[in-house]
């Protein structure tokens, strides 16, 4: 069997930057362990499968190791792919995913927009010893958040989430939950790091799906409508950022960066 295979960097105008995504269009869906498989061998933080309904797809991610409940980056690729190489004259594709309801992506502008579901994190009351030992030495954070199973570190400063080296093995032992980190920007409203070795992904290069806590976070902090967010990994990548109701609105851009099909 042959299926295509695109490998899309996303929140990123240029190639070898952002976060590249795997994307495998089928025409029906293979058995979960052939999609750990794929990708496993693909070997990136998500690979997204879609299947093609009457008027949306049906979209799923893995990790290479397991399925996620919601991926940003993914979903972004999986649209770019969408409505500039299957559906060029398209204007909003509509995904229904298994966990976190129908997403919706339109193009806008320069942008793809993303229709995701905001999470409002908590403040975390009693932040377990073993978060603090493997963020490593460095600064304390000023708060602890809690949001779909990730432990969300606030700093005053991005210089300090730029230097913080995770102790990963510690960090494995969190599981269920995902590290993120964030501060003020020095150029940009807002900077983040996140880190989900349990699944994976030692550090997920631009993460879209905790910018659904973040942007809350972040607009009732400092007072905004409308934010711009970079993800200040090693490759980097930026995001737009606002709120409508009980969604987040995440804008981004996309670079093909391989065309190619895989042989099963």
């Amino acid at each position: 069997m042959r299926i295509p295979l695109f490998r899309v960097d996303a929140f990123t105008k240029r190639p070898f930057a952002g976060n590249p995504a795997a994307v495998c269009p089928l025409n029906g869906w293979l058995d979960d362990q052939m999609l750990r498989k794929v990708a496993a061998e693909n070997n990136l933080s998500a690979t997204a499968f879609f299947v093609p309904q009457t008027d949306l797809f049906e979209l799923r991610w893995f990790t290479p190791q397991c399925e996620i409940r919601l991926c940003g980056h993914a979903t972004l690729a999986a649209a770019y792919v969408v409505l500039n190489i299957l559906q060029p004259r398209g204007e909003v594709v509509r995904f229904d995913t298994r966990f976190s309801g129908m997403l919706t992506v339109r193009k806008d502008g320069e942008f793809l927009s993303m229709d995701f579901p905001a999470m409002f994190p908590k403040i975390c009351t009693s932040t377990p010893p073993e978060l603090l030992g493997a963020l490593g030495p460095g600064p304390i954070p000023s708060a602890v958040l809690e949001a779909n199973d990730t432990y969300i570190t606030v700093y005053e400063t991005e210089n300090a989430i730029r230097n913080i080296c995770p102790d990963f093995a510690r960090m494995e032992n969190l599981h269920p939950f995902a590290v993120g980190l964030t501060a003020p920007g020095d150029e940009s409203d807002f900077v983040s790091r996140y880190f989900a070795p349990s699944y994976g992904v030692r550090e997920d290069p631009v993460t879209g799906s905790v910018h659904c806590a973040l942007t809350p976070y972040w607009i009732h902090r400092l007072d905004k409508t409308h934010l711009h967010a970079r993800q200040v990994s090693e490759r980097g990548g930026d995001l737009w950022c606002e709120m409508a109701g009980d969604r987040v609105v995440l804008k981004g851009n996309a670079v093909l960066a391989l065309e190619g099909s895989l042989l099963l």
